[in-house]
C-alpha cells in the first residue's frame, strides 16, 4: 500500500476553505476570537478594581513563594508553539482549540464574576508583555477561579492529537501547575479546578461541533 500523501500547509487550508462546514467555523471562531480579544483589557480592569476575598490555602502556607515566571513562559510559549504548528498542518485542530477556548473564557469570565477573590499571600507578579497586551497593560492579580494558565495548558493536551506531543504536553502542564503555586499567582483550588472545568467544556464543544466527523472528512 503507498503511504498516505502528506498535505502542505497550503493543501491543508484550501480544503478546510474548500469545505462548507469547516469554513463557518473556521471564520466565526476566529472573529469570536478577536471580539473577545478587544473586550479582555475592559473586563479585567474591572475586577482588578474590585475588592474580593483572601482564602486560607494550606498547600500556599507551606510553599515558600519563588520566582518562576520564566519556567512558566517558556512552558506556555513552547507548548503554544507546538499546538501551531500541528494546526497549521491540520485545521481541524485550530477549530477545535479555537471553539473550546471561547467557551472556556466565557466560563472564566463568568467564574470570576462571580467568585471574587483577593490574589493569595506572597504573590510575586507575573508579567508577561504578550498576555500584558491582552490585560490592558495593567498587573492583574484577581483573575484567579478558575486559572487561565492552567487552562491554556490543559486545553492544548486536550487538542493535541500526537502521542508524543500529548505526553509532552501532559509533563508541561502539570509541571506548570505546581509552578503557579510555587509563584503563589494562584490559590490551590483555582489550579485544580481548572482541568475539570477545561475538560468538560472540550467535551461539549467536541460534540457541538461534531469533531470527529469534521476529521473523517479528511480521510
Amino acid at each position: 500500500m503507498a503511504p498516505k500523501h502528506k498535505r502542505t500547509i497550503k493543501e491543508a487550508w484550501v480544503s478546510a476553505l474548500q469545505s462548507p462546514k469547516k469554513r463557518d467555523k473556521l471564520l466565526i471562531g476566529s472573529s469570536i476570537v478577536a471580539v473577545m480579544l478587544l473586550g479582555m483589557p475592559f473586563f479585567f480592569n474591572y475586577i482588578q478594581n474590585r475588592k474580593g476575598t483572601e482564602l486560607n490555602d494550606w498547600v500556599l502556607d507551606h510553599i515558600p513563594a519563588h520566582d518562576v515566571s520564566i519556567i512558566i513562559f517558556t512552558l506556555i510559549w513552547g507548548m503554544g508553539l507546538l499546538i501551531l504548528i500541528r494546526a497549521l498542518y491540520n485545521p481541524v485542530i485550530y477549530i477545535n482549540y479555537v471553539w473550546s477556548l471561547i467557551f472556556v473564557n466565557l466560563a472564566r469570565m463568568l467564574t470570576i464574576l462571580f467568585v471574587s477573590l483577593d490574589p493569595p499571600k506572597g504573590l510575586i507578579h507575573l508579567i508577561d508583555p504578550l498576555t500584558g497586551f491582552f490585560y490592558g497593560n495593567t498587573v492583574i492579580t484577581r483573575d484567579l477561579f478558575f486559572s487561565g494558565h492552567t487552562s491554556t495548558m490543559v486545553l492544548i493536551y486536550l487538542c493535541l492529537e500526537k502521542r508524543n506531543d500529548k505526553i509532552v504536553a501532559f509533563i508541561s502542564a502539570a509541571i506548570l501547575m505546581v509552578l503557579l503555586l510555587v509563584q503563589h499567582i494562584h490559590y490551590t483550588i483555582d489550579v485544580v479546578a481548572a482541568p475539570i472545568c477545561v475538560y468538560i467544556i472540550f467535551r461539549l464543544v467536541r460534540r457541538l461541533l461534531k469533531i470527529d466527523q469534521l476529521k473523517n472528512d479528511e480521510d
